[in-house]
């Protein structure tokens, strides 16, 4: 039987990923986070001689681009051929380069392969697949198809929250453009016809995980 795709959609700080992985858990299902795959090819333009934002619409990325990852929501891992690059991914550098990688219409093709690949590979009944233009582009026939918002305000809150005072304004500064260069190419701030809303705005985690689960359940039942 097919793997499902339970796809989740959302901008930077609304708390898709660590909803996601917590749902994933709870309801003993895989969890893809694609927005790695991106940081993962940033980081390789950023640290490979082979790679550059100029050569990747031009390159063969399935076959040169050697990415793994996790789809364990307890043992998440990232790795491009032997570099374990799970906390290297998240450094500031690639977070305001990947942009740059994201906006290129080849590579958006090869990530929606690769995501189907990893989900058929993952072994697991479903796949909480989580990103930015899962429930339109990726997956649009996907179960369930959920957008998880919040205000601006409380998204850039989360985000500084999660790093240093020093880097706040650098946080803010990354939503910010991250969002605005994002939305050049997929809307994700609006859901899509048959895309229900989940706004965590008014919500902590343990809410906006339960609101998650009964909306899942609800679809799959």
């Amino acid at each position: 039987m097919a793997t499902k795709i339970i796809a989740i959609d959302g901008p930077a700080g609304s708390g898709k990923s660590s909803v996601s992985k917590q749902v994933a858990r709870e309801l003993g299902f895989g969890y893809l986070d694609t927005g790695a795959a991106y940081r993962a090819l940033a980081w390789a333009c950023l640290n490979h001689d082979g790679f550059s934002v100029d050569q990747l619409s031009s390159l063969n990325l399935a076959q040169v681009f050697d990415y793994q990852i996790s789809t364990d929501p307890d043992n998440f891992w990232v790795k491009v051929g032997n570099n374990d690059v799970t906390a290297a991914i998240r450094e500031p550098q690639v977070a305001e380069f990947v942009s740059q990688v994201a906006r290129i219409p080849e590579v958006r093709t090869f990530m929606k392969a690769l995501t189907h690949r990893l989900v058929a590979e993952s072994g697991k009944p479903a796949v909480v697949v989580e990103g930015r233009d899962i429930t339109t582009v990726v997956a649009p026939d996907a179960p369930i198809r959920l957008l998880l918002t919040a205000s601006e305000e409380v998204r850039l809150k989360r985000r500084s929250a999660e790093l240093s005072e020093s880097s706040a304004a650098s946080v803010m500064r990354q939503v910010s453009e991250r969002d605005a260069s994002d939305s050049k190419v997929v809307d994700f701030m609006t859901p899509a016809p048959g895309v229900q809303l989940v706004d965590t705005s008014d919500l902590n985690f343990n809410q906006s995980v339960s609101a998650v689960i009964a909306l899942i359940e609800q679809g799959l039942s």
